[in-house]
């Protein structure tokens, strides 16, 4: 199982490490979660520089791949060669972007007649491109999933653990990160976000 986080630059780093370090308390030999990008390193809006632990065309053949935001997103969509490069297919993948993430996914056709979260910021690009934007932190329907708000990550993280590994995974994931005399009600906010997107069938892993 390869999750690929898309990080490009001017990267938020919220988007992509909350999700890294949530996903990454499955310890599996075949579990990898890697920081996507489009080059050996990408430097984020803050000024953190990371090394990538793969480039965009393996997101091709991921099985999940999540798409984070940053402050450079609308120079990513007019770059033809970085579009080109993102074959994704929501038939054989799970596919998730965060805040001006939905609009690379917007921008590749993928949101065709489906609603969307994104942060406010971007909400009005995401209505250009024709996309329907809800008022809500996540929203997923099929294979494809959108959230708005920079710590919405783990709800992106917490849905793609729950539709692969199951809802105990995913509880667990959450409980594990959330504070110190508040983990029951955190867990079952963030559950609640994400379980009426998670078919039945799914939700046992």
């Amino acid at each position: 199982m390869h999750i690929a986080i898309i990080t490009a630059q001017g990267f938020n780093e919220l988007d992509s490490f909350i999700a890294l370090g949530i996903l990454n308390r499955i310890k599996r030999p075949d579990w990898r979660v890697s920081i996507c990008a489009p080059e050996a390193a990408v430097t984020s809006m803050n000024g953190v520089t990371v090394h990538a632990q793969s480039r965009l065309a393996e997101a091709c053949s991921a099985e999940v791949v999540l798409v984070g935001s940053g402050a450079m997103t609308r120079e990513f969509v007019t770059d033809a060669s970085l579009m080109a490069q993102l074959r994704l297919d929501p038939a054989r993948q799970l596919i998730g972007a965060q805040c001006s993430g939905t609009l690379i996914l917007a921008k590749l056709g993928l949101l065709d007649r489906v609603p969307a979260c994104t942060d406010l910021t971007t909400k009005p690009w995401v209505v250009e491109a024709g996309v329907e934007v809800l008022n809500q932190p996540f929203f997923a329907q099929g294979n494809l999933a959108t959230a708005g708000g920079c710590l919405s990550s783990q709800y992106l993280a917490a849905w793609v653990l729950a539709r692969t590994e199951g809802i105990e995974a995913a509880r667990s994931a959450l409980h594990y990160v959330a504070p110190v005399g508040e983990k029951e009600a955190y867990v079952e906010r963030a559950l609640a976000n994400i379980l009426p997107f998670v078919p039945e069938a799914a939700a046992g892993g």
